[in-house]
């Protein structure tokens, strides 16, 4: 898949490729770095990373719609491939995914059926976001799968860099 060997190559992913994250916030930062990258790719600047249990880094994505003309290619969707392809499963469980956005409703859809544990987002998105701005996912008792969400970790800056980012593309 042409997406993924364009993140795989890259620096960033070797080095974190399989690194333990101790916290949070580390998680976040790792993030931001990659909402970066898809930024100064034109991209919308939205990174994800998932852990496994150890915490160790086992799926990075970006962004990568405009590049790959295609709309499922979000970030979360990236990291949860790279993830279930580098585990041999679909399956996720006791995973948490960081995302410097909270997820949309197809992203959403793919953490649920993928059973990941936890999510940790940063910036709210108040047209698509499905954790806690337009949907709770929670309050739908009947889905056979719930994880748990946190978010607003690192909020600030993950709302600055998509803030610059569509300031820069309106001003073109």
């Amino acid at each position: 898949m042409q997406s993924f060997n364009r993140l795989q190559r890259l620096p960033i992913y070797q080095q974190y490729f399989f690194q333990t994250i101790d916290t949070d916030e580390q998680a976040m930062e790792l993030v931001l770095m990659l909402a970066e990258m898809a930024a100064h790719w034109q991209e919308v600047p939205v990174g994800a990373v998932v852990l496994d249990e150890q915490r160790r880094v086992i799926g990075m994505g970006v962004n990568h719609t405009v590049y790959s003309h295609d709309p499922t290619q979000h970030a979360e969707m990236m990291a949860l491939r790279d993830a279930s392809t580098f585990m041999g499963n679909y399956r996720l469980p006791d995973t948490q995914l960081y995302v410097s956005l909270e997820p949309c409703m197809m992203c959403m859809g793919a953490i649920l059926h993928a059973r990941v544990k936890r999510v940790v987002y940063g910036a709210s998105d108040p047209k698509t976001g499905v954790c806690h701005s337009v949907l709770q996912h929670e309050q739908y008792a009947q889905l056979n799968h719930h994880t748990s969400i946190q978010g607003g970790v690192w909020q600030e800056q993950s709302a600055a860099l998509l803030r610059a980012f569509f300031k820069s593309r309106r001003a073109k």
